[in-house]
């Protein structure tokens, strides 16, 4: 089951598209977005990071990191980043998704009649104490980070 508002945020430690190791905890004193997408350079989830790219400035002036988990390698993470000029972290999040179960975004999905265990399209906003200030578990890929901005009242 996803988190809730209010729920402590689920510790964790995982390597960027650099290599280097990226902890919750080195975020505490801050808000960040953390959201969970399913493969780098799909259309949905270009979509979204782009979305989270165009609203970077917003983002930056309020001191809210961003990061993005997806089951893809450090490899995968820096084309995507490079190819769409993204400004943010992404973290990789090996299955069987550790990070991501602990935070109810990976599990059995229905896509195009099959099912399959996967990575859910799940966004949370994180304050400062490390608490869920927002959960997002049915998201609008080309509309989150827009979304964010409204819901924070910072648009």
């Amino acid at each position: 089951m996803a988190l809730q508002v209010g729920d402590v945020a689920p510790e964790f430690s995982l390597p960027d598209q650099s290599g280097n190791s990226v902890s919750l905890s080195s975020f505490r004193g801050q808000r960040v977005v953390i959201y969970f997408y399913p493969k780098d350079d799909t259309p949905g989830c270009t979509k979204e990071a782009c979305n989270f790219r165009d609203q970077w400035a917003s983002f930056e002036k309020h001191g809210i990191a961003v990061l993005g988990i997806s089951k893809d390698g450090a490899t995968s993470h820096s084309k995507f980043i490079s190819k769409y000029d993204l400004p943010f972290t992404l973290l990789s999040d090996a299955e069987p998704c550790p990070v991501a179960e602990s935070y109810g975004s990976y599990g059995l999905k229905k896509f195009m009649g099959r099912e399959y265990m996967g990575m859910m399209r799940h966004t949370f906003v994180v304050d400062a104490e490390g608490k869920i200030e927002k959960a997002y578990l049915k998201v609008k890929a080309a509309s989150m980070a827009d979304d964010i901005l409204q819901d924070l009242g910072l648009s």
